[in-house]
């Protein structure tokens, strides 16, 4: 081959290359993000399970500072205790859920924490939608139940984490709820009650009291007394009148 063709033939080639290349890099779009939950081998009402969360930073310019996660059915904020994350970071719950906050992450670090769930609930997979916050304000929602139907057909929507779980074991079975603050009386327990009134006043022919709390045969004394003696002036007197 001439040296004349060999150059068009090789530049000819790079031109393609470069073609393939720039079409290659628009058609890509941005690389899918995602928050994703694991727990490897989980199954159904198992307890004391670690679950690993992950949320993937969208932002060039801000850190991740919070992270609000809504519990699927069968789980509650007091089922939850916080495991491990990053530093300076706690958890704390909330009426649907909990959040996990601190300290905001170095810009374009992902968020990575556990939780340990009291107990798996019993179903096919559990869904954790998720809200995370940015340091400038800006909110990623990861609540999509169906990433094909709410993103762009690529995989760049912004799906729920999802844990697939396991049948249970067999025999396992659910444990009583997170305990409640126990009652103050227990059931069959005896309650303070107050004392039955007696009533103080007392038939007179029980207590032998009259009103006054004078006892009865004291006055009947005194009038037998009076008439005894009223009887015997009299007799006196008649009986000296008598005698005159």
């Amino acid at each position: 081959m001439h040296r004349p063709t060999l150059a068009r033939s090789l530049h000819t080639l790079g031109a393609l290359t470069a073609a393939a290349f720039v079409v290659t890099v628009a058609t890509a779009g941005p690389a899918a993000a995602h928050a994703e939950v694991e727990a490897e081998g989980a199954r159904a009402l198992d307890q004391n399970v670690a679950l690993t969360f992950s949320a993937e930073s969208e932002s060039a310019s801000a850190g991740i500072t919070k992270l609000e996660v809504i519990l699927p059915k069968g789980i509650t904020p007091g089922d939850i205790t916080y495991k491990e994350g990053p530093d300076g970071w706690k958890l704390a719950p909330t009426s649907r859920g909990y959040t996990v906050s601190g300290p905001k992450l170095a810009v374009g670090e992902d968020a990575e924490y556990v939780v340990t769930v009291r107990q798996l609930p019993d179903a096919e997979s559990l869904v954790f939608k998720t809200l995370q916050t940015y340091s400038d304000g800006k909110v990623d929602r990861w609540i999509e139940l169906d990433e094909e139907e709410s993103g762009d057909g690529h995989g760049h929507g912004h799906p729920a984490p999802r844990l697939e779980l396991k049948p249970a074991e067999p025999g396992a079975k659910a444990v009583s709820p997170t305990p409640a603050e126990e009652p103050t009386t227990t059931a069959g327990e005896p309650t303070a009650q107050s004392p039955t009134p007696t009533s103080s006043a007392k038939p007179a022919a029980d207590s032998g009291e009259d009103d006054d709390g004078m006892p009865l045969a004291v006055p009947i004394g005194i009038g037998a007394a009076v008439l005894a003696l009223a009887g015997g002036a009299w007799w006196l007197k008649r009986r000296r009148t008598g005698a005159a």
